[in-house]
């Protein structure tokens, strides 16, 4: 929890982690911005020939296009869910201890990532994504930045559970 006794910095703990997901936020905004207007009408972009391209792609779903063709209630249900959660993430980060890194960069992708998608659903009704990777027949769901930085962010958190957990919370429960 933030130590309420010293002056109030907008670079402080636990605004420092919102900064990185109003940036997580902003590049989002501003590549799809950039996809529509390159790729919406023309022709895609071979990044890498037979692996990676810019496209453009609208996705009225959540995940791999899951509940896509629902007829449109997902939009709101989706961004419900989005907002809800990142209420939490931002009362999780608020409540974490200054000294801690891996977890509040992992939370902060997560936010900025949710709450870039967010933008596209309340505003648009659907995701723009426009990251396309792929091998011969095998294409991957077309993707965002918001998204990149979600999945970056949950293998982080992953990464921290599995290999970073503070062993006194097994040694509380055992006292119980």
């Amino acid at each position: 929890m933030p130590d309420m006794s010293k002056p109030f910095s907008l670079l402080g703990h636990p605004w420092r982690w919102y900064w990185l997901a109003l940036a997580v936020i902003v590049l989002d905004i501003v590549t799809k911005v950039w996809a529509v207007e390159r790729f919406m009408y023309g022709p895609e972009l071979q990044i890498i020939p037979g692996v990676l391209q810019f496209t453009y792609a609208e996705n009225y779903g959540a995940a791999f296009s899951f509940l896509a063709d629902a007829g449109g209630w997902q939009r709101w249900f989706f961004g419900a869910v989005a907002l809800g959660f990142s209420v939490m993430v931002i009362v999780w980060l608020w409540r974490l201890p200054a000294g801690k890194r891996w977890e509040p960069i992992a939370l902060a992708l997560i936010l900025g990532g949710a709450i870039g998608n967010l933008w596209d659903r309340i505003m648009l009704g659907y995701v723009r994504d426009f990251i396309s990777v792929y091998y011969g027949s095998w294409h991957f769901p077309v993707f965002n930045v918001a998204d990149m930085a979600i999945s970056v962010g949950a293998a982080m958190l992953v990464i921290e559970l599995l290999f970073f957990a503070e062993p006194k919370d097994a040694e509380k429960s055992a006292e119980v």
